[in-house]
């Protein structure tokens, strides 16, 4: 159980990468932790990691209305109806041309990375409103940008970045905040997944293009930023802030560039 006075956090995918890492960082600086993930083995590791009495544990699906409904109050009832921050992180890798991606892909990617933002959006809402708290949406550069072979990707993410602006807005009338944590390309398991059209890993083809992976924590303490600070959008890497400038600035010169590495196959 949570003290009166003790800041809580609710994490979605706390099973690992960002949300693992995320739940940590909170717990260490004495935050009470709700860990919640799809993946019982995973959720129970990062519990492992984490100080007795300063967290608990929910299964969840974020697709799952009522399994919302359920988390929220069981989080409730082990804080006295305080929610800080919601860290709406769970998300899933889903890639490859768009025409050769399978239905069952597009379903899920679609259905985890923004109709299950905005399930958390709701259900979370009431707890929020108790202490003013705030969300903090996981979205991506790949909101920033349209990138090949991550189209569907793309299209959540920019989701996620638009409902995190008209949030921001629509929930001010509760005195809740609502931002995002937008990182690059990040050293968690989701790089080890395959695009439709290849036998290769993302992981493998960055390391072959020497693009940079960024360590989990950072994204992390990124996301210590964003419950904190006083902006909407907050980037996860040199390497994110340069996209958001040129994505501003020279949209024309970055789609450009991003056609001239497209490889016929």
């Amino acid at each position: 159980m949570a003290n009166a006075n003790q800041k809580t956090i609710f994490v979605t995918g706390a099973g690992s990468g960002i949300g693992r890492a995320t739940a940590q960082i909170f717990a260490e600086r004495g935050w009470f932790v709700g860990l919640s993930d799809i993946n019982p083995q995973g959720l129970e590791e990062t519990a492992a990691m984490l100080p007795d009495g300063q967290r608990i544990s929910v299964a969840l699906d974020t697709r799952d209305r009522a399994a919302w409904a359920r988390a929220i109050e069981t989080f409730g009832q082990a804080t006295g109806r305080r929610m800080d921050v919601l860290f709406n992180n769970a998300g899933v890798g889903r890639g490859g041309w768009l025409e050769e991606m399978t239905d069952e892909d597009i379903d899920l990617a679609l259905d985890v990375n923004l109709k299950g933002v905005i399930n958390g959006c709701i259900a979370a809402l009431p707890l929020l409103k108790e202490v003013q708290g705030r969300i903090v949406n996981v979205a991506s550069v790949a909101g920033v940008f349209g990138a090949p072979k991550m189209a569907v990707y793309c299209a959540t993410k920019f989701g996620v970045r638009g409902l995190t602006e008209a949030l921001d807005v629509e929930y001010s009338r509760f005195g809740v905040r609502v931002v995002s944590l937008m990182p690059w390309f990040v050293d968690t398991a989701i790089l080890d997944g395959h695009t439709s059209d290849s036998n290769r890993n993302v992981r493998d083809q960055l390391v072959e293009n020497k693009t940079p992976i960024y360590p989990v924590r950072m994204a992390a303490e990124r996301a210590w930023d964003a419950a904190h600070g006083k902006d909407v959008h907050y980037m996860v890497g040199k390497e994110a802030e340069r996209a958001r400038f040129a994505a501003r600035f020279f949209p024309n010169a970055m789609r450009n560039s991003i056609k001239k590495t497209l490889v016929d196959d």
